[in-house]
């Protein structure tokens, strides 16, 4: 009994050694390739579209004013200066965009740090006067000037689809309509309704997520008494993709309110939302706190931060923690910590969508519906990396904030679906959830995941949701 007990403990550690050499070593192969698909991603954009564009792999300052707008940063925290014709916006911008830390960054960093210190002796030994006396200079911010100029000018940008983007109809139908907003689908009733519904999907998703699910499995009277939004946020699915956006909260969060609550006279209203979506629904929830009747939160990706440590940082290695297995947290660090393989992933899959649909429909022969992999094909690039960063790992430190008010100064019924199999977000994030909000009711779901949570079992959860609305409604 001994030697099986010592190999019982023996056998996993030497698993999770395994494991981790593994990831060490592939992941520092994909460090060395994101390297290099920067410099393949410049010459190409140069000769394809005749014009060098800025990552974030050299110069976060670089990367944010290409497209018209300042970094700053003031203790640790980034922010950006969107100018307009009438006023200056601070929009906050995760550090993790340009701050993620690997055996090939700290390299690249030791050595521009050491052309930094050269630089900084060069120029004092410059300014020196012949007395021997040194000279006050004043240093202006050429890229700063160079922009107010272009805005002054009346220099507009181009929110157009980048050559490794798809540009087919269905991707770029936002680009021949007059009016910026998000594509809604909206059903139920059609007039007097009674309160009204609105669906936040997750990462890399869409309305359809929603829209083929929940929607068909209402019940007549809800139907009539509901009337139910579906979003497609700006990013993903048939919403712009402008290429000149950071999606930041503020954004995200601006588009919903001009394409649901301004134009349909939203006043009362629900919120389901899932995933990446929860984060959305809760600063809207704040942002609305006599409005908000319910909250329905699907695996909300809520990790508390310990005492000092910094959020952001914290938070992208939760989510995405460089590990080989399990296989969709590979995904989702590859997603998180690779600019240009990430770039390179939708280039050959959301450009080629059509292709993938179509061999998808062909080997299952339409024996199953398609619409999860076309919310996931529907997105740019752009839209993604920056989602994914200033929205996850971005209001990591806001979160605790949004909850302390959902408990101090609303009023509305909080619930929390998660699936146990959860292995993208996992289930602790949902009681985290209700230690920050204790009236919140959490029901766990035994053998379901981040998907399987609602697909599979739509009926019984349409069944839950009018439930949910009935109680809390007024």
């Amino acid at each position: 009994m001994g030697v099986i007990g010592k190999t019982r403990m023996v056998l996993p550690l030497t698993c999770r050694a395994i494991h981790e050499a593994l990831s060490f070593i592939v992941f520092s192969f994909l460090d060395l390739l994101d390297f290099v698909l920067c410099f393949a991603y410049k010459i190409a954009d140069f000769l394809i579209e005749a014009e060098w564009k800025p990552c974030y792999c050299t110069s976060a300052k670089e990367a944010i004013t290409s497209c018209g707008k300042i970094l700053v940063s003031e203790q640790g925290e980034s922010k950006v200066v969107c100018l307009s014709s009438s006023k200056l916006e601070l929009e906050e911008i995760s550090d993790t965009l340009y701050a993620r830390p690997s055996l090939l960054s700290e390299v690249s960093k030791l050595t521009v740090n050491e052309l930094e210190r050269i630089k900084k002796n060069l120029l004092r030994t410059c300014e020196k006067t012949k007395k021997g006396t040194v000279r006050s200079t004043f240093t202006i911010n050429s890229t700063i000037v160079e922009m107010l100029q272009g805005k002054i000018e009346g220099q507009q940008t181009h929110p157009i689809p980048r050559w490794s983007d798809c540009d087919c109809k269905h991707c770029t139908s936002w680009t021949t309509s007059s009016q910026e907003t998000l594509f809604v689908k909206a059903e139920g009733a059609k007039d007097k309704a009674k309160e009204d519904v609105l669906f936040i999907h997750g990462f890399i998703s869409s309305s359809a997520f929603w829209t083929e699910t929940a929607f068909p499995n209402f019940s007549d009277a809800a139907k009539a008494s509901y009337r139910f939004f579906a979003v497609d946020l700006l990013g993903f699915g048939r919403s712009p993709k402008p290429t000149d956006s950071l999606y930041t909260l503020r954004e995200h969060l601006e588009m919903i309110e001009r394409s649901v609550i301004e134009p349909y006279n939203v006043k009362s209203f629900h919120i389901v939302a899932h995933s990446l979506g929860c984060i959305l629904a809760l600063a809207l929830a704040v942002k609305h706190p006599g409005s908000v009747n319910s909250l329905t939160l699907l695996a909300p990706p809520y990790y508390p931060v310990p005492r000092g440590l910094q959020a952001t940082q914290y938070v992208m290695r939760m989510v995405a923690p460089r590990r080989m297995w399990p296989p969709i947290a590979f995904g989702a660090s590859i997603a998180c910590w690779y600019e240009h393989i990430s770039r390179t992933i939708c280039l050959l899959i959301c450009k080629n969508h059509r292709l993938w649909e179509f061999l998808a429909k062909l080997v299952t022969r339409n024996r199953i519906r398609t619409f999860l992999l076309e919310g996931f094909f529907s997105h740019t690039h752009n839209a993604a990396w920056h989602t994914l960063h200033n929205i996850i790992c971005g209001t990591a430190s806001k979160l605790d904030g949004y909850l302390d008010a959902v408990r101090d100064h609303l009023k509305c019924d909080v619930n929390i679906f998660h699936g146990r199999n959860d292995e993208l977000i996992p289930v602790e994030c949902s009681y985290n959830v209700q230690k920050r909000v204790p009236r919140a009711h959490v029901k766990v779901m035994e053998n379901k995941d981040h998907i399987t949570i609602i697909v599979g079992r739509q009926k019984a959860f349409a069944r839950e949701l009018e439930e949910i609305w009935s109680r809390s409604s007024g």
